[in-house]
């Protein structure tokens, strides 16, 4: 298998002493994972951060294989890290995004979506200009993954709190669970007082 591809970083677990396992949200093969070596590097680690785009480099003898995967930076969003409002929706939707969807499906309108999302975190001038977008990700990802109908509403507190019910009962399972629902309460809080 070998793809090469634009895509979004979308978590990162170390592996040995100097590897790390990344997943990456592509548009042609949706969540990818591969195997970084020296991901863990001074070079790689500021390439290697959830919501910058890469391009990337997918190489595999077989498809159920870990590929090999090599990266490069395309646009970088660390800068948004030191913004305790910005980092925390990016944190959020980067991790929902590598836990729930399956790994080697497309999902362009995800994929899009997301791509859409980050940059209205980066380019808006404060979170009232990208929250609704948060809100609307996370639908479209509950409908793609089968869990629709929910009701649009205008209310963006009601809408935070239908959508993490419908997440936390579709979409979170299992002992990471927890860990996960953890990351968008600190979001949830931190939008709570911005708007309060």
């Amino acid at each position: 298998m070998h793809l090469a591809a634009t895509a979004i970083v979308c978590s990162l677990r170390q592996h040995g002493e100097h590897g790390a396992i990344a997943r990456l949200l592509t548009a042609e093969a949706g969540l990818l994972a591969g195997y970084v070596r020296g991901g863990r590097s001074r070079r790689l680690r500021p390439v290697l951060v959830p919501g910058n785009i890469v391009a990337a480099d997918f190489r595999a003898r077989t498809v159920d294989q870990l590929a090999a995967l090599t990266v490069e930076l395309s646009h970088s969003r660390a800068p948004l890290l030191g913004e305790p409002l910005a980092a925390a929706a990016i944190d959020w939707v980067t991790t929902l995004t590598a836990a729930t969807l399956p790994e080697g499906q497309p999902y362009p309108s995800v994929h899009s979506a997301l791509d859409g999302l980050l940059q209205a975190i980066e380019l808006a001038p404060a979170a009232s200009g990208w929250a609704p977008a948060l809100v609307r990700y996370e639908t479209l990802l509950l409908t793609s993954l089968g869990y629709g109908g929910l009701d649009p509403t205008h209310d963006l507190a009601t809408a935070l709190r239908r959508n993490g019910n419908a997440i936390d009962d579709h979409l979170l399972a299992g002992p990471r669970a927890a860990g996960i629902s953890a990351v968008r309460e600190r979001l949830v809080e931190r939008l709570t007082r911005a708007f309060g």
